[in-house]
């Protein structure tokens, strides 16, 4: 006999499958609508990326003020107090807002003198980066979880020992050293650049030796100038001002910062392979709007190097960036992770220089790597003398011991965590992203901005800028347009052109490999549609307005090597 409770259960049951049965057409169709709904990646709006704890408010500037300081500071874009600027593009380098994971490692930073613990995680850091692609092994975690097992941090950190790659270690760190770690990149090219010329006078004291990039930026230049070598720009001008279509940007890339194999090798056999120490390859490539260079440029430029015996360099500053580009848009590599590209594109160097300032997420840290008897190694070590030790010599009396290269602890906890940070697709999407608006609002107004953009920056081409104005190459157009900009809205950009690469003192050879570009270069982390708005507004106000763009006079020190950063300008406004 049923109770009323087993009764009321039973007959809840029975209307709850009626109903069930009865409304199934009516629920599928309602699932089958769901479904029809974009997901949250084919939403015409990118994913946040990530959000803001710290706020850093704005100073209200006049125009009329900032008209004083620029007098004052000789209208020099570098002498202008960044702390009175509304937006600063001036560089992407060491600018960089860090991530809370950094800032938690930073407190962790060891200041000891020798061997602080931040020294080997670095080293592990940079072996899973570049070399261990998929498999890092990530001992920096050790310390982030404050691990007690002394035996534990003895085998998988502190003696642990390897050979054969860029990051020698133990032992082999000491006999053959293949890693130094430096503030910055352009001490990392002075590291190289001058030991490189002290070995090569003892070789032939009376050879003239050139390097060949895709791109030379300007301290680069200047780091190889200096020491007595040429440094050459191996790219095609027209391929990098080729129009592109602005709705294409999302969908292809032409990688224009590929290097000019063609015109590589003709170098190579006009001046002879012994009068080539290295070739250089800048990835992505700064001087030439900031462009990618493809995995397959790569392999051809590779494919040279081996043929004359040259060792192949890059300079790194941007890797992760370039092989977001290699993934998104070269045949073959959409379906390869960042991590994998970026193994595979440093398998075909014998060597790189690195501002971990750009793509270590990093304020201050660079760094100089040989593979370890790659073919760098064997040309350029005499007497039995590795030349590993000739350059770690250097480091050490004047730079700083081995294992903190100026840098504090803390700045090397946070560049290994920035390491691995870096290469996180989500990050480097909405990067990239954020520059390709930027290029995009820019090109919608027929501002010529050059196309598609490079990672970090986006490039105005001043030569068309200018058209319809008096201004002429001397005039240093680009410089009297970042005045302006300056001048009247607050935002500090940087002139690549014939002012900051010299155009009148070079040969006219050497002025074929002169762009007048300036750039607006993105720091990491930190700026928002709204602020990229607001320097389009600008931007797109002095476009209308061009004729009020002065020429720039050199008031002071038009002889100064990198003039650009300390030299005296004086606009000449038209009346």
């Amino acid at each position: 006999m049923l109770n009323y409770r087993t009764f009321f259960i039973r007959t809840n049951i029975t209307h709850f499958l009626v109903f069930y049965l009865k409304n199934k057409d009516q629920r599928e169709d309602i699932m089958s609508k769901t479904n029809q709904l974009k997901s949250q990646d084919e939403l015409d709006a990118p994913l946040p990326s990530h959000k803001a704890y710290i706020v850093r408010n704005y100073k209200t500037v006049t125009r009329e003020q900032r008209e004083r300081i620029l007098k004052e500071t000789e209208y020099n874009m570098f002498s202008f107090p960044a702390d009175l600027l509304y937006l600063d593009y001036l560089s992407d380098s060491g600018t960089t807002s860090m991530t809370d994971l950094q800032w938690a490692a930073l407190m962790l930073g060891d200041e000891s003198y020798g061997r602080n613990r931040g020294y080997y995680v670095l080293l592990e850091a940079f072996r899973d980066t570049f070399e261990r692609g998929e498999h890092p092994l990530r001992p920096l975690d050790l310390i982030m979880k404050g691990e007690e097992s002394t035996q534990l941090l003895m085998e998988e950190l502190y003696l642990k020992s390897y050979e054969g790659g860029f990051v020698n270690g133990g032992k082999y760190q000491l006999m053959r050293p293949n890693t130094f770690i430096c503030p910055q990149g352009r001490v990392a090219e002075h590291l190289l650049f001058s030991t490189l010329a002290e070995i090569l006078h003892e070789i032939d004291p009376s050879k003239h030796y050139a390097i060949p990039n895709n791109g030379h930026f300007d301290t680069t230049g200047a780091n190889i100038r200096a020491v007595n070598i040429d440094p050459i720009n191996v790219f095609d001008k027209k391929v990098v001002l080729e129009p592109f279509r602005v709705e294409d940007t999302p969908n292809s890339n032409p990688f224009k910062g590929n290097m000019d194999v063609a015109q590589l090798e003709t170098i190579i056999q006009e001046r002879g392979a012994d009068s080539i120490p290295l070739i250089y390859l800048t990835i992505t490539n700064n001087s030439v709007a900031g462009q990618p260079v493809s995995m397959a440029n790569i392999k051809e430029v590779k494919s040279i190097a081996d043929k004359y015996n040259i060792p192949l360099f890059f300079d790194a500053c941007r890797f992760a960036e370039n092989a977001y580009f290699i993934k998104q848009y070269e045949d073959g590599y959409g379906d390869k992770s960042v991590k994998s590209i970026v193994q595979e594109m440093f398998s075909y160097a014998d060597g790189f220089t690195i501002s971990l300032k750009k793509d270590g997420l990093a304020n201050m840290g660079g760094a100089l790597f040989l593979r370890d008897n790659g073919v760098f190694v064997q040309k350029y070590s005499l007497n039995g003398k590795n030349v590993g030790i000739r350059i770690k010599e250097k480091q050490i009396v004047t730079i700083g011991n081995d294992s903190y290269g100026a840098l504090s602890g803390r700045d090397i906890m946070a560049l290994t965590m920035g390491l691995y940070e870096v290469v996180k697709e989500s990050y480097l999407k909405a990067r990239i992203g954020l520059t390709q608006y930027f290029a995009a609002e820019l090109g919608k107004r027929d501002i010529p901005v050059i196309l598609p953009p490079g990672g970090h920056a986006v490039y105005i081409d001043m030569d068309r800028f200018l058209e319809g104005t008096d201004l002429t190459t001397e005039d240093f157009g680009g410089v009297g347009f970042t005045i302006e900009l300056l001048r009247h809205y607050g935002i500090r950009a940087c002139e690549l052109g014939p002012f900051a690469f010299e155009w009148d003192q070079r040969s006219p050879e050497e002025r074929k490999g002169i762009l007048n570009f300036v750039r607006f270069a993105i720091p990491r982390n930190a700026y928002t549609k709204a602020d990229i708005d607001y320097t389009v507004a600008a931007i797109t106000e002095l476009y209308k307005n061009k004729h009020i763009i002065p020429k720039v006079r050199i008031s002071r020190g038009r002889e100064l090597s990198l003039r650009h950063f300390q030299s005296g300008l004086e606009p000449v406004y038209r009346t």
